[in-house]
C-alpha cells in the first residue's frame, strides 16, 4: 500500500516525526515536491536530525527517493548525506533524473527579487528562504530548466548551461540593473565555473548510483509488494494552486502532488492511506495572512512567545521565530477537502498545556456572512475575522509517561479537544505528539495496518 504525509496548515506542522516513525514500516520513502526550503526535525533517542532535503525516512534506514517533482540543490544533499554518515548512519538516497536541479543563479535570483519586492513598498514580498526555488520551477515551467539526468552528460550540460546563463546574467544586469563585474555573486554566472562543478556533482551521482527513472522505479517496487510512503514539504495552504496565492511556495505539497511528483499512478496513491499532520495551534514562517495570530496587545503578543519557546517555533532552515495563532478549522477543513484525509496526526498538544484559556477558530465572518472556509484571495483572507469557541484545557502532564500509556492516559479535557477536531473535519485521529521524540507519539491507528 501507499501513504501520503500531507502537511494541513502552513507548514512546520512536524510531519518530520510522523515519516519518521511510519517510516519503519515504509520499504522507501519518497519526497515528491519542493527543496531544500523544507525543513524536517526528527530527534531519535534524544539525538536531533535536521533534514532540509534528505528525506526523514533516512534516519530509521529507509530508501529515500526524491522524486521527479522536487528541486534539488545537490551541495545540500551532499552536505546532509555526509553529515549523517558521520554521525554513524549510512542513509540510502535516490534521486529522480527528471528531477530539476537549483543551480547558483537561482538562489541569486531568488534574493535579488525578495529586496526589489521589498524596496519597492508594495507589501508584496513572499518571505522565501532563499534558497532559489522558486526560479528553479520558474526555469522547468519555462523549458529551460537543468535537471539531474543532464549532469551526467558534460556535453549536455554544457550546452545547457551556455543557453541558459547568458539569459539570467542579462536578467540580473539589464532588468535589474546591477554590475557583476566586482560582484562576489558574479561566480554564479560562470559557465566554466558552473560546468566543472556540476559535471563533478554529475560524476559523484554516478558513482554512487543515486539516479533513478522515479517512475519505473517506484512502479517496480510497488508491483514487487513493498510499502511506500509519500513525505509532502510545506503545508496545504501555501500550495501554488490551493494555497493563499501569491503567498505560497511554488510545488504542490497537497496529496495530489504525489502522483505527479513521483510518477506512481494516482490509482496507486489513491488507494492508499493520506494523513493530515495538523499542530494544535497555528504557526508561520513568512508573510500573509493569518487571522487567529495572537498579535493583538501585550498579553496576547506574551501568550505568543510562550507557545513559541515552548514548541520550539523556529524555523528549520532559516532560523526564523514562527509567528503564532490559534487553530484555525476553517483552514483544516479545506486541507481535508482538497487531500482527501483519511486520517489527522495531532502534534504538539503537550505544548498548549497549563494555558489559562484555550480558543479555536471555528469559521470566519466576512462582508456580515459567516463562512467555514478559506476565502480564495488573500485579500479577503485578510478581512476575515475569526469565530471562536473556548474549550477546557489542561495542566501540564508527563509526555513520556503518557506515551507509553496510551490515549487513555491524556487529560481528558485534551481527548475532548482532539474528538472536537475529528468531529469538525469528519477524520478520524491517527495519532497524537505529545513531544519532539519518536517514541512522544501516542499512536491510534498505523497505517500500515489498516
Amino acid at each position: 500500500m501507499t501513504l501520503t504525509i500531507v502537511g494541513s496548515q502552513l507548514g512546520d506542522e512536524g510531519k518530520g516525526a510522523l515519516v519518521d516513525r511510519w517510516g519503519g514500516d515504509a520499504d522507501v520513502v519518497v519526497r515528491y515536491q519542493g527543496g531544500d526550503n523544507a525543513g524536517h526535525t526528527v530527534v531519535e533517542g534524544g539525538a536531533e536530525y535536521k533534514l532540509s532535503l534528505v528525506p526523514s525516512g533516512a534516519v530509521r534506514g529507509t530508501v529515500g527517493v526524491l522524486g521527479n517533482g522536487c528541486v534539488v540543490n545537490p551541495r545540500t544533499l551532499f552536505t546532509e548525506i555526509d553529515d549523517l554518515r558521520e554521525r554513524g548512519l549510512d542513509p540510502d538516497v535516490r534521486v529522480a533524473r527528471r528531477a530539476h536541479v537549483i543551480m547558483p543563479y537561482h538562489r541569486v535570483l531568488d534574493g535579488i527579487e525578495e529586496e526589489i519586492k521589498a524596496d519597492d513598498d508594495a507589501g508584496d514580498e513572499v518571505g522565501t528562504t532563499g534558497r532559489g526555488i522558486g526560479p528553479t520551477y520558474e526555469d522547468k515551467a519555462g523549458r529551460r530548466g537543468i535537471r539531474v539526468a543532464d549532469l551526467l552528460d558534460p556535453d549536455v550540460l554544457r550546452e545547457k548551461l551556455a543557453y541558459a546563463v547568458p539569459q539570467k546574467r542579462a536578467l540580473v544586469e539589464d532588468v535589474y540593473g546591477l554590475d557583476l563585474a566586482d560582484d562576489d555573486r558574479a561566480a554564479a554566472f560562470d559557465v566554466d565555473a558552473l560546468h566543472e562543478e556540476f559535471a563533478g556533482i554529475g560524476e559523484r551521482l554516478a558513482d554512487e548510483e543515486m539516479t533513478v527513472n522515479c517512475s519505473d522505479y517506484l512502479h517496480r517496487r510497488h508491483e514487487a509488494g513493498d510499502e511506500i510512503l509519500f513525505e509532502g514539504a510545506q503545508g496545504t495552504h501555501i500550495d501554488v494552486d490551493h494555497g493563499n496565492y501569491p503567498f505560497v511556495t511554488s510545488s504542490n505539497p497537497t496529496a495530489g502532488g504525489a502522483a505527479v511528483g513521483s510518477g506512481l499512478g494516482v490509482t496507486n496513491v489513491g488507494a492508499g492511506e493520506v494523513v493530515g499532520i495538523v499542530k494544535a495551534y497555528l504557526s508561520r514562517v513568512g508573510e500573509g495572512p493569518m487571522p487567529t495570530e495572537l498579535d493583538g496587545d501585550a498579553d496576547e503578543e506574551s501568550l505568543a512567545d510562550d507557545i513559541r519557546q515552548k514548541g520550539g517555533e523556529f524555523g528549520t532552515v532559516t532560523g526564523r521565530p514562527r509567528r503564532i495563532g490559534w487553530l484555525d478549522l476553517p483552514m483544516l477543513r479545506h486541507a481535508a477537502r482538497v487531500s482527501g484525509f483519511t486520517g489527522l496526526a495531532v502534534n504538539h498538544v503537550d505544548v498548549l498545556a497549563g494555558l489559562d484559556e484555550l480558543k479555536v477558530c471555528t469559521a470566519y465572518e466576512l462582508d456580515g456572512e459567516e463562512r467555514d472556509t478559506v476565502p480564495t484571495t488573500p485579500d479577503r483572507w485578510e478581512r476575515c475575522e475569526p469565530v471562536y469557541e473556548t474549550l477546557d484545557t489542561w495542566a501540564e502532564f508527563d509526555s513520556a509517561a503518557v506515551a507509553k500509556a496510551g490515549y487513555d492516559a491524556l487529560p481528558e479535557a485534551a481527548r475532548e479537544y482532539l474528538e472536537f477536531l475529528a468531529d469538525e473535519t469528519d477524520t478520524p485521529v491517527y495519532a497524537v505528539g505529545v513531544g519532539p521524540d519518536r517514541e512522544e507519539t501516542v499512536e491510534l491507528t498505523n497505517p500500515f495496518d489498516e
